[in-house]
């Protein structure tokens, strides 16, 4: 299927690719966009990428919309030959269970395994980072073991603190603000995802590959992480 170009509004353009959630499709995605941070468009002032499509926010007053169109076409001829530099690998400790995982024995029971299986099954896979939302640093993390897949919860949490490791599903993910919730909380990584005083306030980007790494509640601790519990929802 051939790339579309898409306007949304007058402020930005969408490059929609397959209309499937694959690693392929996302790399298309990721191709595009290092190669418009190779060759800045004047007037474009931010990527946004997604996991098929990559959408291009742009001041209509110093790029003209079409102009604008037809550079992103004549990039994406040059898609294939992209030499786009292999991705990160970022590692986030996490304290499973207890205080900070209130789900775990949910999860363990639907897929019939014990927690600590679920806990290996999902330490042990290296996640594609396919796309940040939801709220700020929100990672949706594509590789999830189907055998660990469970249920969001009936009705959403008041309050789900930051650091907080989910299940949603298909989908693992990261709450890097705290927010309300529905997924089902395994555990917590004492890594601040999320600090806007920082100069890349996001710890993870869109593109990385991120680990799971299994800590003690010491280690946690030591690490600055809170014991302080979720805010229960009502099944």
């Amino acid at each position: 299927m051939e790339a579309q170009v898409l306007f949304m509004g007058d402020g930005a353009l969408v490059v929609r690719f397959e209309e499937e959630i694959s690693p392929q499709v996302n790399d298309k995605v990721r191709a595009l966009a290092f190669l418009l941070e190779g060759n800045p468009i004047e007037g474009v002032v931010e990527l946004v990428p997604t996991y098929r499509s990559l959408m291009i926010c742009f001041d209509p007053l110093k790029v003209h919309p079409q102009e604008l169109s037809s550079a992103v076409r004549r990039l994406l001829g040059s898609l294939g030959s992209a030499k786009v530099p292999p991705p990160r690998v970022v590692e986030i400790p996490t304290l499973y269970g207890g205080k900070v995982g209130p789900d775990l024995p949910f999860v363990a029971s639907h897929a019939g395994l014990s927690p600590e299986e679920v806990i290996s099954l999902h330490s042990g896979t290296l996640y594609r980072v396919y796309m940040l939302g939801f709220a700020p640093g929100f990672s949706y993390l594509g590789g999830l073991d189907p055998r660990i897949h469970a249920p969001r919860l009936k009705t959403p949490r008041v309050r789900v603190p930051a650091g907080s490791v989910g299940i949603g599903g298909a989908q693992t993910g990261i709450y890097a603000v705290e927010s309300p919730g529905g997924w089902r909380i395994i555990g917590r990584t004492p890594l601040k995802i999320y600090d806007p005083s920082r100069e890349e306030p996001v710890l993870v980007r869109a593109g990385d590959l991120l680990r799971f790494v299994p800590i003690s509640e010491e280690e946690f601790l030591r690490l600055g992480g809170s014991l302080e519990p979720s805010v229960e929802g009502v099944e």
